[in-house]
């Protein structure tokens, strides 16, 4: 099997586990050869051949709670030591930390693998990479899927196992403390803070980040790492999971609630008042924090975000980029606007993924929930909540998202035609007008008989679809925009046109 039908963008993701649907395709004969392909990525690309050649090149690995994680992990570890690797194995750990055995001094590791899928179902798994200088792109991916049946020369390396959590929470407590601006022991005694970790790898903040800052904890859920994940899916931007969460911080009198994915590179919270804080209000409560800390700032998010969050960014004086979705392309456009010198502290998706600028531009779920922490102290003194952050930001009245699967052997050329095309048709339509502010796809204001919205129609990222969300402040108006729409779509016969007859019934 190519192992380039295993790329996802910035990382390998596959199926691990067979089941009546699908047969595995990322095996352990498969990780094997991605550890070959990794050492020759780190010898030709990374400048790390007289490391290899003296065998002091040290790589870390890390994994969630998934249920293949530990026979994954052991196919990369027999794939270094007998290429004279020295592996630190550091067991259950999160994305975020395996990017810190990088950067801690205790380890100093020359490159980190974290075994996740994220919030895919158990029979997902996959393999995100790390070097001192960040994370993998899309080109190191396919470098490594091209060498990584080239042979290497043998000889045996070494394995030792390592905690790296406990080292990362004591880094992120001090962080808070700092953010606090306070020498205080415990900051957050009188503070019921409880966190849902999908049992995923975020339970350890619990304990070993809220309770070592004196947080009373009683009322978590789900902190015990379990792989077939049996209470809801481990995803801030999952309805089922935000609502769960969501009745734990009430039912427990929470001053706030935490919410983790699986591998802890993505977060959300609620409020007291049951408010959940993910998408588009996490973005404006993190633009607020930061717009105060760098005025006049600009902020990267991904392109499907409300017109609304745009107008309270501009309110709070900062300037909105929209940008091409997926993480590591946001992230990417902040690294290049703070190198043009376009002070640009965030990046974001609406997923959940953030990166700071001062956290190494990693997108770290614990930070998110670090930067908020920061906060509570002063909120309180206030009598404030986090979403009395946001009273400003206007909430649409409406949100849909229809997904069309492309039928045609050349997706890509088939779907940007039908965007190309649907630029022309806006244009004519009277009421509807192109939005010149878009990197993805085509994006459109609707107004007039329309109501008061937008919509935006682009391509999956990962998928064979054209992906159309549709918002609206006017109540029954997204119908109206879907049935001009369905007129559109008509002629498209390699589209599957199914989810929106669904909407139009």
């Amino acid at each position: 099997m190519d192992l380039k039908a295993l790329q996802n963008g910035s990382d390998f993701r596959g199926i691990a586990v067979s089941t009546e649907e699908y047969t595995a395709n990322l095996t352990v004969e498969q990780v094997k050869k991605i550890g070959i392909g990794m050492l020759h990525w780190l010898i030709d690309q990374k400048g790390l051949k007289d490391k290899f050649e003296s065998g002091v090149l040290k790589i870390g690995i890390g994994h969630d709670s998934r249920i293949t994680a530990g026979e994954l992990k052991q196919a990369l570890v027999d794939s270094f030591t007998t290429h004279q690797v020295q592996v630190l194995d550091f067991g259950l750990a999160t994305t975020p930390a395996m990017f810190m055995a990088t950067q801690f001094p205790q380890y100093d590791c020359d490159a980190a693998i974290m075994i996740t899928a994220s919030h895919l179902p158990y029979y997902f798994n996959g393999l995100k990479l790390f070097t001192k200088s960040g994370g993998a792109e899309k080109a190191d991916i396919t470098y490594i899927a091209d060498h990584a049946d080239k042979e290497l020369p043998e000889s045996t390396g070494t394995v030792v196992r390592k905690d790296i959590l406990a080292d990362y929470a004591a880094d992120m407590a001090v962080k808070i403390k700092k953010g606090m601006k306070t020498e205080a022991d415990k900051p957050l005694a009188g503070f019921r803070i409880i966190v849902d970790a999908g049992n995923g790898a975020g339970g350890f903040f619990a304990e070993k980040v809220l309770g070592a800052l004196g947080a009373d904890t009683t009322g978590s859920q789900f902190l015990e790492p379990d792989g077939t994940f049996p209470n809801h899916i481990p995803n801030p931007d999952n309805k089922e999971a935000m609502d769960s969460i969501r009745q734990a911080v009430l039912d427990n009198q929470a001053d706030l609630g935490v919410i983790f994915d699986t591998d802890v590179d993505r977060s959300a919270v609620v409020d007291r008042t049951g408010e959940v804080i993910n998408r588009n209000n996490l973005i404006a409560v993190l633009a607020t924090i930061v717009l105060e800390e760098y005025p006049g700032s600009s902020i990267v998010t991904n392109s499907p975000t409300s017109s609304h969050l745009k107008a309270f960014i501009e309110e709070k004086g900062g300037k909105q980029v929209r940008y091409i979705s997926g993480y590591r392309n946001v992230i990417n456009k902040m690294i290049e606007l703070n190198q043009q010198g376009i002070e640009t502290p965030l990046a974001i998706e609406t997923s959940g993924h953030a990166a700071f600028k001062e956290n190494y531009d990693l997108d770290d779920g614990a930070y998110v929930i670090a930067k908020l922490l920061m906060l509570l102290p002063r909120l309180k003194e206030e009598g404030k909540t986090v979403s009395d952050l946001i009273l400003s930001l206007k909430q649409p009245v409406e949100v849909q998202e229809v997904r069309f699967k492309i039928l045609a052997e050349q997706v890509r050329k088939y779907g940007e035609q039908v965007i190309a095309d649907m630029a022309e048709f806006a244009e004519k339509t009277p009421g509807l007008s192109v939005d010149p502010e878009n990197d993805e796809g085509i994006r459109v204001d609707a107004a007039e008989h329309y109501g008061s919205g937008w919509y935006l129609l682009r391509m999956s990222l990962h998928e064979p679809l054209l992906v159309l969300q549709v918002e609206n402040d006017e109540a029954g108006k997204n119908q109206v925009v879907f049935e001009t729409l369905q007129g559109f779509f008509e002629s498209y016969d390699l589209l599957d046109k199914t989810k929106l007859e669904d909407v139009l019934k």
